[in-house]
């Protein structure tokens, strides 16, 4: 009987997940018809005159989620580094609680806190800054250019890699106390410093997890909806600019879902952009897989 309910309890997520890529992609048929490959590469959006496409709203998820993930994995890191190597033994469990504790935060007090406090700092200190240093400098100019307004893709990824950090700061923590005892005792036996260590030693041992890790704070970011509305501005065009105004495709939905007819286009091209959200996050996944036989498993 247990075997019966342990295979039943399988093939039922396989189920639930086959019938929500089918309900996804059936329900935005009709959008892949009256625009076909178009509706992956136009920027427009217009409920009017039923002009859709996913460009812009595909893009702002892929740039807002790598940007989150290049400010979050170095933070997450050291504060891995810092619960297992270097803080005192009284030290370990609070703020590894405290840590832990920031993942259970509600994702709209997120973004009520990057709308009234980190974007307006963001807008009056760090973007000046950067308009200022990198603004100037060329190829990479354009990306720093200063925009107008205080919400913007940086704004967005920044409350994402908060949000993130917790998730890959607690993977990585765990995965680094599996490490046997004695490989850091040889390793310091050998002179090693307490980074060298981590690096040479730790590391290459929980590579496989630590990859996990990554991809689960990066699924996390990919589907945030209501933090990345709050401060994303929900502008349907592409700047190269991270200070520019865009959307993405969570915070696109969750912004027009409730206004749109049944049965029109509009709603259509809304189940669509979830199928290739859907999309995305199982290429991020079987990127994941492809790269763990690589690095060893723990």
């Amino acid at each position: 009987m247990f075997s019966a309910l342990a295979h039943a309890a399988g093939l039922l997520v396989l189920v639930l997940l086959g019938t929500i890529i089918v309900l996804l992609f059936v329900g935005g048929l009709p959008a892949f018809r009256a625009f076909g490959a178009g509706f992956l590469t136009s920027s427009a959006w217009n409920p009017v005159t039923n002009h859709f496409g996913a460009l812009v709203s595909v893009y702002g998820t892929v740039v807002s989620s790598i940007l989150a993930l290049i400010m979050a994995v170095p933070l997450a890191f050291g504060v891995a580094f810092f619960l297992t190597e270097l803080a005192p033994g009284w030290m370990r469990r609070p703020v590894g609680t405290a840590i832990e504790l920031l993942a259970a935060v509600p994702s709209i007090i997120y973004g009520m806190w990057g709308f009234f406090v980190l974007a307006p700092l963001i807008g009056t200190t760090i973007k000046p800054w950067l308009a200022s240093t990198l603004g100037h400098v060329p190829v990479i100019g354009d990306v720093f250019r200063a925009i107008p307004g205080d919400s913007s893709i940086f704004t967005a990824a920044l409350v994402l890699a908060v949000m993130i950090t917790p998730f890959i700061a607690a993977t990585m923590r765990d995965v680094f106390l599996t490490v046997p005892v004695i490989f850091k005792e040889s390793a310091f036996g050998l002179g090693c410093t307490p980074w060298e260590v981590v690096w040479s030693v730790v590391l290459p041992t929980t590579r496989a997890s630590v990859i996990g890790g990554i991809m689960l704070g990066l699924g996390r970011a990919l589907g945030e909806t209501m933090a990345v509305t709050f401060v994303i501005g929900n502008t349907n065009r592409i700047n190269p600019s991270i200070f520019a105004p865009g959307n993405t495709i969570a915070s696109l939905v969750a912004l027009e879902f409730p206004e749109a007819e049944s049965g029109s286009l509009q709603l259509s091209s809304l189940l669509a952009l979830g199928f290739i959200l859907f999309v995305i996050s199982f290429i991020v996944l079987a990127i994941s897989r492809m790269l763990l036989p690589q690095r060893g498993r723990v």
